[in-house]
Protein backbone atom coordinates (compact mmCIF):
# COMPACT_ATOMS: atom_id res chain seq x y z
CA UNK A 1 0.00 0.00 0.00
CA UNK A 2 2.87 2.58 1.04
CA UNK A 3 4.34 1.74 -2.44
CA UNK A 4 1.03 2.41 -4.49
CA UNK A 5 0.62 5.39 -2.47
CA UNK A 6 4.25 6.25 -3.12
CA UNK A 7 3.86 6.02 -6.87
CA UNK A 8 0.71 8.17 -7.05
CA UNK A 9 2.58 11.17 -5.21
CA UNK A 10 5.53 10.69 -7.86
CA UNK A 11 3.09 10.94 -10.40
CA UNK A 12 1.07 13.79 -9.05
CA UNK A 13 4.37 15.41 -9.00
CA UNK A 14 5.74 14.59 -12.04
CA UNK A 15 2.27 15.94 -13.58
CA UNK A 16 2.64 19.39 -12.02
CA UNK A 17 6.39 19.50 -13.12
CA UNK A 18 4.92 18.80 -16.80
CA UNK A 19 2.03 21.39 -16.54
CA UNK A 20 4.79 24.17 -15.42
CA UNK A 21 7.11 23.21 -18.21
CA UNK A 22 4.38 23.81 -21.08
CA UNK A 23 3.61 27.43 -21.51
CA UNK A 24 0.25 27.91 -23.45
CA UNK A 25 0.29 31.04 -26.18
CA UNK A 26 -2.06 31.94 -28.59
CA UNK A 27 -1.34 32.57 -32.35
CA UNK A 28 -1.61 36.70 -31.43
CA UNK A 29 1.35 36.32 -29.13
CA UNK A 30 3.35 34.18 -31.38
CA UNK A 31 2.75 36.67 -34.12
CA UNK A 32 3.85 40.22 -31.83
CA UNK A 33 6.77 38.02 -30.53
CA UNK A 34 8.39 37.30 -33.80
CA UNK A 35 7.98 40.68 -34.89
CA UNK A 36 9.93 41.83 -31.94
CA UNK A 37 12.58 38.62 -31.33
CA UNK A 38 13.42 37.24 -34.62
CA UNK A 39 17.23 37.21 -35.74
CA UNK A 40 16.09 37.15 -39.32
CA UNK A 41 14.27 40.23 -39.09
CA UNK A 42 16.34 42.01 -36.75
CA UNK A 43 19.41 41.30 -39.60
CA UNK A 44 16.98 42.67 -42.36
CA UNK A 45 16.53 45.67 -40.14
CA UNK A 46 20.07 45.61 -39.81
CA UNK A 47 20.87 45.97 -43.40
CA UNK A 48 18.04 48.73 -43.67
CA UNK A 49 20.07 51.13 -41.33
CA UNK A 50 23.01 50.37 -43.32
CA UNK A 51 21.76 51.51 -46.30
CA UNK A 52 20.07 54.44 -44.30
CA UNK A 53 23.47 55.44 -43.43
CA UNK A 54 24.45 55.64 -46.99
CA UNK A 55 21.93 57.80 -48.08
CA UNK A 56 23.18 60.27 -45.24
CA UNK A 57 26.54 60.10 -46.40
CA UNK A 58 25.63 61.88 -49.57
CA UNK A 59 24.06 64.72 -47.32
CA UNK A 60 27.70 65.98 -48.27
CA UNK A 61 26.69 66.94 -51.71
CA UNK A 62 25.04 70.45 -50.24
CA UNK A 63 26.37 70.01 -46.70
CA UNK A 64 29.94 72.38 -46.32
CA UNK A 65 33.20 70.37 -45.41
CA UNK A 66 34.57 72.33 -42.53
CA UNK A 67 38.15 71.44 -40.84
CA UNK A 68 40.49 72.95 -38.29
CA UNK A 69 43.62 72.51 -37.68
CA UNK A 70 46.90 74.16 -35.97
CA UNK A 71 50.96 73.63 -37.23
CA UNK A 72 53.71 74.38 -34.87
CA UNK A 73 57.04 74.47 -36.96
CA UNK A 74 60.60 75.64 -35.95
CA UNK A 75 63.11 76.42 -39.47
CA UNK A 76 65.97 77.58 -40.83
CA UNK A 77 64.30 77.21 -44.61
CA UNK A 78 65.48 80.53 -45.67
CA UNK A 79 62.09 80.28 -48.19
CA UNK A 80 59.78 78.89 -45.05
CA UNK A 81 61.09 81.21 -42.56
CA UNK A 82 60.83 84.22 -44.94
CA UNK A 83 57.31 82.85 -45.49
CA UNK A 84 56.41 82.49 -41.56
CA UNK A 85 57.54 86.00 -40.63
CA UNK A 86 55.51 87.47 -44.00
CA UNK A 87 52.24 85.49 -42.79
CA UNK A 88 52.97 86.39 -38.94
CA UNK A 89 53.25 89.96 -40.24
CA UNK A 90 56.76 90.96 -38.19
CA UNK A 91 58.92 91.64 -41.60
CA UNK A 92 61.00 94.73 -41.17
CA UNK A 93 63.87 96.02 -43.69
CA UNK A 94 66.43 94.36 -42.04
CA UNK A 95 64.93 90.92 -43.09
CA UNK A 96 65.56 91.74 -46.45
CA UNK A 97 69.33 91.68 -45.88
CA UNK A 98 70.59 89.03 -48.63
CA UNK A 99 72.86 87.45 -45.47
CA UNK A 100 69.57 87.20 -43.46
CA UNK A 101 67.60 86.09 -45.92
CA UNK A 102 69.95 83.16 -47.23
CA UNK A 103 70.90 82.03 -43.87
CA UNK A 104 67.89 82.76 -41.33
CA UNK A 105 67.75 82.37 -37.92
CA UNK A 106 66.01 79.66 -36.24
CA UNK A 107 62.00 80.93 -36.38
CA UNK A 108 59.09 79.88 -35.29
CA UNK A 109 55.55 79.87 -36.71
CA UNK A 110 52.16 78.35 -35.18
CA UNK A 111 49.53 78.86 -38.04
CA UNK A 112 45.83 78.19 -36.77
CA UNK A 113 43.36 77.60 -40.23
CA UNK A 114 39.83 77.45 -40.60
CA UNK A 115 39.17 75.38 -43.77
CA UNK A 116 35.72 75.42 -46.04
CA UNK A 117 34.93 73.65 -48.94
CA UNK A 118 31.18 73.70 -50.70
CA UNK A 119 30.28 72.08 -53.26
CA UNK A 120 28.38 73.96 -56.06
CA UNK A 121 27.77 71.87 -58.74
CA UNK A 122 28.17 68.41 -59.22
CA UNK A 123 25.28 66.54 -60.94
CA UNK A 124 26.80 63.14 -61.26
CA UNK A 125 26.68 63.19 -57.01
CA UNK A 126 22.97 64.14 -57.56
CA UNK A 127 22.11 61.03 -59.68
CA UNK A 128 23.90 59.06 -56.36
CA UNK A 129 22.06 60.48 -54.12
CA UNK A 130 19.04 59.56 -55.67
CA UNK A 131 20.78 55.79 -56.36
CA UNK A 132 21.41 55.59 -52.52
CA UNK A 133 17.50 56.73 -51.44
CA UNK A 134 16.19 54.12 -54.19
CA UNK A 135 18.70 51.47 -52.17
CA UNK A 136 17.65 52.41 -48.98
CA UNK A 137 13.88 51.95 -49.88
CA UNK A 138 14.42 48.69 -51.60
CA UNK A 139 15.82 47.52 -48.23
CA UNK A 140 12.93 49.18 -45.99
CA UNK A 141 10.41 47.28 -48.48
CA UNK A 142 12.55 43.89 -48.16
CA UNK A 143 12.29 43.98 -44.38
CA UNK A 144 8.96 44.53 -44.65
CA UNK A 145 8.84 41.56 -46.42
CA UNK A 146 10.47 39.43 -44.31
CA UNK A 147 8.42 40.23 -41.46
CA UNK A 148 5.25 39.13 -43.96
CA UNK A 149 7.01 35.75 -44.26
CA UNK A 150 8.08 35.53 -40.70
CA UNK A 151 4.26 36.22 -39.87
CA UNK A 152 3.73 32.92 -42.32
CA UNK A 153 6.42 31.24 -40.97
CA UNK A 154 5.01 31.73 -37.77
CA UNK A 155 1.36 30.76 -38.47
CA UNK A 156 2.90 27.32 -40.12
CA UNK A 157 4.84 26.64 -37.32
CA UNK A 158 1.79 26.97 -34.96
CA UNK A 159 -0.32 24.81 -37.16
CA UNK A 160 2.11 22.04 -36.85
CA UNK A 161 2.16 22.65 -33.36
CA UNK A 162 -1.79 22.26 -33.19
CA UNK A 163 -1.16 19.21 -35.58
CA UNK A 164 0.98 17.62 -33.85
CA UNK A 165 -0.94 17.87 -30.38
CA UNK A 166 -3.97 16.41 -32.78
CA UNK A 167 -1.93 13.69 -33.77
CA UNK A 168 -1.05 12.62 -29.56
CA UNK A 169 -4.69 12.74 -29.11
CA UNK A 170 -5.66 10.53 -32.18
CA UNK A 171 -3.47 8.17 -31.06
CA UNK A 172 -4.26 8.42 -27.64
CA UNK A 173 -8.11 7.24 -28.29
CA UNK A 174 -6.45 4.89 -31.32
CA UNK A 175 -4.19 3.10 -27.45
CA UNK A 176 -7.09 3.21 -25.56
CA UNK A 177 -9.11 1.74 -28.06
CA UNK A 178 -6.27 -1.03 -28.60
CA UNK A 179 -5.79 -1.82 -24.92
CA UNK A 180 -9.86 -2.38 -24.71
CA UNK A 181 -9.30 -4.70 -27.53
CA UNK A 182 -6.47 -6.57 -25.59
CA UNK A 183 -8.34 -7.09 -22.94
CA UNK A 184 -11.58 -8.76 -24.54
CA UNK A 185 -8.80 -10.76 -26.46
CA UNK A 186 -7.07 -11.85 -23.31
CA UNK A 187 -10.57 -12.68 -21.99
CA UNK A 188 -11.60 -14.88 -25.20
CA UNK A 189 -8.20 -16.66 -25.07
CA UNK A 190 -8.62 -17.74 -21.56
CA UNK A 191 -12.00 -19.23 -22.18
CA UNK A 192 -10.18 -20.95 -25.27
CA UNK A 193 -12.18 -19.09 -27.79
CA UNK A 194 -8.96 -17.69 -29.54
CA UNK A 195 -5.73 -19.36 -30.45
CA UNK A 196 -2.82 -17.54 -29.22
CA UNK A 197 -1.55 -16.32 -32.48
CA UNK A 198 -4.79 -13.64 -32.41
CA UNK A 199 -3.36 -12.54 -28.74
CA UNK A 200 0.05 -11.49 -30.10
CA UNK A 201 -1.29 -10.20 -32.87
CA UNK A 202 -3.14 -7.73 -31.04
CA UNK A 203 -0.13 -7.28 -28.50
CA UNK A 204 1.64 -6.54 -31.35
CA UNK A 205 -0.49 -3.28 -32.22
CA UNK A 206 -0.63 -2.13 -29.33
CA UNK A 207 3.32 -2.09 -29.16
CA UNK A 208 3.05 -0.47 -32.79
CA UNK A 209 0.70 2.35 -31.27
CA UNK A 210 2.74 2.88 -28.14
CA UNK A 211 5.30 3.73 -30.63
CA UNK A 212 3.55 5.86 -32.42
CA UNK A 213 2.79 7.62 -29.87
CA UNK A 214 6.19 8.45 -28.47
CA UNK A 215 7.09 9.48 -31.75
CA UNK A 216 3.88 11.89 -31.71
CA UNK A 217 5.00 13.24 -28.50
CA UNK A 218 8.62 13.76 -30.21
CA UNK A 219 7.50 15.58 -32.73
CA UNK A 220 5.54 17.86 -30.13
CA UNK A 221 8.69 18.98 -28.81
CA UNK A 222 10.45 19.76 -32.96
CA UNK A 223 7.39 21.25 -33.79
CA UNK A 224 7.58 23.50 -30.04
CA UNK A 225 11.23 23.91 -30.56
CA UNK A 226 11.25 25.36 -33.85
CA UNK A 227 8.40 27.70 -32.66
CA UNK A 228 11.34 28.74 -29.62
CA UNK A 229 13.89 29.40 -32.71
CA UNK A 230 11.88 31.37 -34.64
CA UNK A 231 11.28 34.09 -31.61
CA UNK A 232 14.77 33.38 -30.36
CA UNK A 233 13.67 32.49 -26.96
CA UNK A 234 15.56 29.41 -24.94
CA UNK A 235 12.96 26.46 -24.35
CA UNK A 236 15.07 24.29 -23.11
CA UNK A 237 13.06 21.90 -20.67
CA UNK A 238 10.23 23.87 -21.72
CA UNK A 239 7.10 22.92 -24.45
CA UNK A 240 4.62 25.42 -25.87
CA UNK A 241 0.97 24.22 -26.11
CA UNK A 242 -1.46 26.14 -28.84
CA UNK A 243 -4.32 27.83 -27.40
CA UNK A 244 -6.56 26.83 -29.85
CA UNK A 245 -7.12 23.47 -30.81
CA UNK A 246 -6.83 22.50 -35.05
CA UNK A 247 -9.95 22.33 -36.75
CA UNK A 248 -11.34 19.37 -38.12
CA UNK A 249 -13.04 21.42 -41.18
CA UNK A 250 -11.70 24.23 -43.42
CA UNK A 251 -13.40 27.39 -44.95
CA UNK A 252 -13.58 28.04 -48.37
CA UNK A 253 -13.14 31.14 -49.51
CA UNK A 254 -12.45 32.66 -52.97
CA UNK A 255 -8.24 33.89 -53.92
CA UNK A 256 -6.74 36.37 -55.88
CA UNK A 257 -5.09 34.60 -58.93
CA UNK A 258 -2.75 37.89 -60.23
CA UNK A 259 0.14 39.29 -58.54
CA UNK A 260 -0.15 42.19 -57.43
CA UNK A 261 3.15 45.01 -58.25
CA UNK A 262 2.28 46.21 -54.99
CA UNK A 263 3.92 43.49 -53.17
CA UNK A 264 6.14 44.34 -51.04
CA UNK A 265 9.42 42.14 -52.30
CA UNK A 266 8.55 43.47 -56.19
CA UNK A 267 8.30 46.90 -54.97
CA UNK A 268 11.92 46.33 -53.74
CA UNK A 269 13.29 44.64 -56.35
CA UNK A 270 12.04 47.64 -58.75
CA UNK A 271 13.45 49.89 -56.49
CA UNK A 272 16.78 47.72 -56.84
CA UNK A 273 16.64 48.25 -60.50
CA UNK A 274 15.83 51.94 -59.85
CA UNK A 275 19.19 52.76 -57.90
CA UNK A 276 21.20 50.63 -60.85
CA UNK A 277 19.69 53.26 -63.07
CA UNK A 278 20.57 56.42 -60.83
CA UNK A 279 24.05 54.61 -61.08
CA UNK A 280 24.33 54.50 -64.22
CA UNK A 281 23.02 57.93 -64.96
CA UNK A 282 25.58 59.15 -62.23
CA UNK A 283 28.18 57.58 -64.20
CA UNK A 284 27.69 58.90 -67.44
CA UNK A 285 27.36 62.78 -65.83
CA UNK A 286 30.98 62.03 -64.52
CA UNK A 287 32.20 63.08 -67.94
CA UNK A 288 30.82 66.85 -66.97
CA UNK A 289 32.59 69.47 -64.90
CA UNK A 290 32.20 69.94 -61.23
CA UNK A 291 32.05 73.24 -59.57
CA UNK A 292 33.44 74.12 -56.02
CA UNK A 293 34.05 76.79 -53.53
CA UNK A 294 36.59 76.84 -51.01
CA UNK A 295 37.57 79.23 -47.89
CA UNK A 296 39.52 79.34 -45.04
CA UNK A 297 40.68 81.90 -42.74
CA UNK A 298 44.25 81.89 -41.04
CA UNK A 299 45.96 82.52 -37.78
CA UNK A 300 49.91 83.14 -37.47
CA UNK A 301 52.41 83.83 -34.52
CA UNK A 302 55.45 83.28 -32.89
CA UNK A 303 53.47 81.53 -30.05
CA UNK A 304 51.47 78.37 -29.61
CA UNK A 305 47.49 79.49 -29.98
CA UNK A 306 48.58 82.86 -30.88
CA UNK A 307 46.54 85.43 -32.83
CA UNK A 308 48.96 88.28 -33.80
CA UNK A 309 48.18 87.76 -37.39
CA UNK A 310 45.18 87.24 -39.52
CA UNK A 311 44.22 86.66 -43.17
CA UNK A 312 41.47 84.48 -45.18
CA UNK A 313 41.11 83.11 -48.86
CA UNK A 314 38.20 82.78 -50.34
CA UNK A 315 38.27 80.98 -53.94
CA UNK A 316 36.18 78.50 -56.11
CA UNK A 317 37.47 76.06 -58.46
CA UNK A 318 35.76 74.27 -61.96
CA UNK A 319 37.63 71.20 -62.52
CA UNK A 320 37.27 68.68 -65.53
CA UNK A 321 38.40 65.80 -66.22
CA UNK A 322 38.83 65.30 -69.52
CA UNK A 323 40.71 61.68 -69.86
CA UNK A 324 41.36 59.02 -67.27
CA UNK A 325 43.04 56.30 -69.33
CA UNK A 326 38.85 55.16 -69.94
CA UNK A 327 38.07 54.65 -66.50
CA UNK A 328 34.87 56.23 -66.51
CA UNK A 329 34.03 55.17 -69.72
CA UNK A 330 34.38 51.11 -68.25
CA UNK A 331 32.57 52.53 -65.09
CA UNK A 332 29.80 53.74 -67.39
CA UNK A 333 29.48 50.46 -69.59
CA UNK A 334 29.60 48.57 -66.22
CA UNK A 335 26.97 50.78 -64.64
CA UNK A 336 24.97 50.38 -67.81
CA UNK A 337 24.97 46.42 -67.96
CA UNK A 338 24.27 46.63 -63.77
CA UNK A 339 21.02 48.49 -64.91
CA UNK A 340 20.38 46.13 -67.83
CA UNK A 341 20.48 43.31 -65.94
CA UNK A 342 18.45 44.47 -62.58
CA UNK A 343 15.57 44.95 -65.00
CA UNK A 344 15.88 41.54 -66.37
CA UNK A 345 15.89 40.17 -62.99
CA UNK A 346 12.89 42.25 -61.99
CA UNK A 347 10.68 40.80 -65.05
CA UNK A 348 12.22 37.38 -64.62
CA UNK A 349 11.29 37.34 -60.37
CA UNK A 350 7.89 39.00 -61.57
CA UNK A 351 6.90 35.47 -64.17
CA UNK A 352 8.80 33.33 -61.46
CA UNK A 353 6.10 35.22 -58.99
CA UNK A 354 3.13 34.36 -61.20
CA UNK A 355 4.64 31.09 -62.13
CA UNK A 356 4.45 30.73 -58.38
CA UNK A 357 0.87 31.83 -58.03
CA UNK A 358 -0.89 30.30 -60.65
CA UNK A 359 1.10 26.37 -59.14
CA UNK A 360 -0.32 27.39 -55.48
CA UNK A 361 -4.20 27.94 -56.87
CA UNK A 362 -3.82 24.46 -58.21
CA UNK A 363 -2.52 23.10 -55.11
CA UNK A 364 -5.47 24.65 -53.02
CA UNK A 365 -7.84 22.77 -55.17
CA UNK A 366 -6.11 19.87 -54.95
CA UNK A 367 -5.66 19.79 -50.80
CA UNK A 368 -9.27 20.84 -50.99
CA UNK A 369 -10.34 17.92 -52.67
CA UNK A 370 -7.94 16.17 -50.03
CA UNK A 371 -9.70 16.90 -47.45
CA UNK A 372 -12.91 16.38 -48.84
CA UNK A 373 -11.45 12.53 -49.95
CA UNK A 374 -10.30 11.62 -46.43
CA UNK A 375 -12.83 13.17 -44.44
CA UNK A 376 -15.38 10.69 -46.56
CA UNK A 377 -12.81 8.26 -45.90
CA UNK A 378 -12.58 9.05 -42.15
CA UNK A 379 -15.99 8.70 -41.65
CA UNK A 380 -16.08 5.15 -43.79
CA UNK A 381 -13.50 4.07 -41.24
CA UNK A 382 -14.92 5.04 -38.17
CA UNK A 383 -18.23 2.81 -39.62
CA UNK A 384 -16.27 -0.57 -40.69
CA UNK A 385 -14.56 -0.44 -36.78
CA UNK A 386 -17.95 0.08 -35.63
CA UNK A 387 -19.22 -2.71 -37.54
CA UNK A 388 -16.37 -5.26 -37.21
CA UNK A 389 -16.03 -4.77 -33.91
CA UNK A 390 -19.71 -5.48 -33.35
CA UNK A 391 -18.96 -8.35 -35.47
CA UNK A 392 -15.75 -9.29 -33.22
CA UNK A 393 -17.84 -9.51 -30.21
CA UNK A 394 -20.58 -12.28 -31.92
CA UNK A 395 -17.54 -14.00 -33.18
CA UNK A 396 -18.26 -13.60 -36.62
CA UNK A 397 -14.76 -11.40 -37.62
CA UNK A 398 -11.03 -12.90 -37.32
CA UNK A 399 -9.04 -11.22 -34.90
CA UNK A 400 -6.72 -9.63 -38.04
CA UNK A 401 -9.95 -7.75 -39.38
CA UNK A 402 -10.31 -5.70 -36.51
CA UNK A 403 -6.48 -5.11 -36.19
CA UNK A 404 -7.16 -3.78 -40.18
CA UNK A 405 -10.15 -2.00 -39.17
CA UNK A 406 -8.90 -0.26 -36.14
CA UNK A 407 -5.31 0.81 -37.96
CA UNK A 408 -7.05 2.10 -41.01
CA UNK A 409 -9.56 4.24 -38.89
CA UNK A 410 -6.36 5.58 -37.04
CA UNK A 411 -4.37 5.76 -40.14
CA UNK A 412 -7.74 8.07 -41.99
CA UNK A 413 -8.12 9.93 -39.38
CA UNK A 414 -4.70 11.36 -38.81
CA UNK A 415 -4.55 11.57 -42.85
CA UNK A 416 -7.57 13.76 -42.83
CA UNK A 417 -5.98 16.32 -39.94
CA UNK A 418 -2.91 16.54 -42.50
CA UNK A 419 -5.43 17.06 -44.84
CA UNK A 420 -6.89 19.86 -43.28
CA UNK A 421 -3.07 21.64 -42.48
CA UNK A 422 -2.34 21.58 -45.78
CA UNK A 423 -5.10 23.42 -47.39
CA UNK A 424 -4.97 26.06 -44.40
CA UNK A 425 -1.25 26.54 -45.02
CA UNK A 426 -2.08 26.56 -48.95
CA UNK A 427 -4.49 29.16 -48.26
CA UNK A 428 -2.28 30.91 -46.09
CA UNK A 429 0.54 31.01 -48.37
CA UNK A 430 -1.60 32.21 -51.25
CA UNK A 431 -2.83 35.04 -49.50
CA UNK A 432 0.77 35.68 -48.39
CA UNK A 433 1.68 35.81 -52.72
CA UNK A 434 -0.82 38.31 -53.21
CA UNK A 435 -0.47 40.48 -50.56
Amino acid sequence: MKKVNLLIVLGMVTGAAFAQDTLTISKNDLLQKVTENNLQIKVAEKSFQSAKADYRQSNALFLPNINVSHTGISTTNPLMAFGSKLNQEILTASDFNPALLNDPEVTQNFATKIEVQQPLFNLDGLYGRQAAKAKMDAFQLQTERTKEYLELEVSKAYMQLQLAYKAVKVLEKANATAQGNLKMVENYFKNGMLQKTDLLNVQVRVNEITNQLQYAKSNVQNASDYLAFLLNEDMAGKTYKPAEALDNSIAIESMNTTISDSRKDIQAMQKSSEAYKKMFQSSKFGFLPRLNAFGSYELYDQNIFGTSAKGYLVGAQLSWNIFDGFKTIGKTQKAKADFEKAEIETEQYKKQSQLELSKTNRQLVDAENKVNLSKLAFEQSQEAFRIRQNRFTQGLEKTTDLLMAETQMAQKELEHLQAVFEYNFTKQYLQFLTK
